[in-house]
């Protein structure tokens, strides 16, 4: 058998840790091409030597209304020819897993979730689009093409020979949502970058988060403002403002920052509040490997990595009370942080690599076989 000649398709590559997986398969395939609807500059100087296909959606303009044309990034995937390839990875959480591709040709989608929009997260983008001005104009677009496009997206996920799953929660929501079985590969966490441990002595929580109705970071204010212990809060968005009215002095909000300064946060922390229900959680991840036990809400991807009493504690109602209680519960107990980061370790790229490869390789032969025999 010859080496099978591979191709990388995604979404579009710009922010999230969608483009992590990606980054990682780039690595395992080192002559594949990427196909993406859109990139921002700095992932093209990344990938410079790369060779990256795109077509007319990676334009400024359709850059810019990149959210109100789901239909255009439907017909370009669905149009792009694949016969010179053996296999197809396609890492989509949106419409790259609809590509076609030839009878023999393998097509792996590894599944960040099914596209929030049109499923679990529908009623929250009705209730908050996110385009500001426009919001009245998304909304009444959501709901005039809710049906047509739920029904290509259902379609969409069949055409993919496998399924993979980022997390436990993303194979129930897949098996839900689109009627099929998916395998688990957890996505890979820079974990070795958080690893050193300091001897200093751990004070106050921290959370870091796009600042959104969904990531609930509203709770984590309210919670350490009520108890009065000390919470960083990373990131930004559009509950930025809200946020800052409702905390109390011993909150403090550092806005995004640099990636040493996170690594420093999550060593000197003694705990990080998770009190969202998320596809994975790549960030909870990040915090465990720096021996940081995780405060998180009984639900999502966190049910993958947070061992109650080893890892972390979960509390069971979205509420600020709940979360009060967890808090309390975690100050009383005796954290082993190297226990922790063990834990953690197992989610590197490393790991993610070994596991992903292992599936490509599988399910190449099985196609193989079938075909020519």
């Amino acid at each position: 058998m010859e080496k099978p000649r591979v191709a990388i398709v995604h979404d579009w590559m710009l922010l999230g840790g969608a483009e992590k997986v990606v980054e990682q398969l780039l690595i395992m395939y080192p002559d594949a091409p990427l196909y993406t609807s859109c990139i921002s500059p700095r992932w093209q100087e990344k990938l410079a030597d790369r060779d990256v296909i795109t077509g007319y959606l990676n334009g400024w303009l359709f850059k810019k209304i990149r959210k109100f044309v789901p239909f255009l990034r439907q017909k370009w995937f669905s149009t792009l020819d694949f016969s010179y390839y053996d296999i197809v990875i396609s890492s989509s959480g949106a419409e790259a897993k609809g590509i076609q591709v030839p009878e023999g040709v393998l097509h792996i989608n590894y599944c960040h979730a099914p596209t929030h929009y049109y499923w679990s997260r529908y009623d929250e983008y009705l209730k908050t689009p996110g385009f500001g001005f426009f919001d009245p104009v998304a909304r009444f677009g959501l709901k005039l093409l809710l049906g047509p496009m739920r029904a290509w997206d259902l379609k969409a996920a069949a055409r993919p020979h496998v399924m993979v799953a980022n997390s436990k929660h993303i194979a129930a929501e897949i098996k839900k949502y689109y009627h099929r079985d998916a395998v688990v590969v957890h996505p890979p966490v820079e974990v070795a970058r958080f690893a050193k441990h300091t001897s200093t002595e751990r004070t106050g929580y921290v959370i870091a988060s796009r600042q959104t109705p969904y990531k609930r970071v509203d709770i984590a204010v309210q919670a350490a403002t009520q108890l009065g212990v000390r919470l960083n809060v990373v990131g930004g968005g559009p509950d930025h403002a809200k946020l800052q009215a409702m905390a109390g002095p011993t909150v403090s909000f550092h806005g995004n920052i640099s990636d040493a300064r996170m690594v420093r946060f999550f060593q000197e922390a003694k705990g990080y509040l998770f009190p969202c229900v998320d596809d994975f959680g790549i960030t909870p991840v990040e915090a465990m490997a720096a021996g940081t036990p995780v405060l998180a809400y009984r639900a999502g991807g966190a049910l993958d990595y947070v061992i109650p009493g080893k890892t972390g504690l979960f509390f069971d109602k979205q509420s600020v009370s709940d979360l009060v209680n967890c808090i309390q519960a975690a100050d009383k107990k005796r954290w082993d942080q190297k226990v922790i980061a063990k834990n953690a370790a197992k989610f590197s790229p490393e790991s993610f690599r070994k596991t992903m490869g292992k599936i490509v390789e599988n399910e190449f032969a099985l196609l193989y076989n079938k075909v020519n025999n």
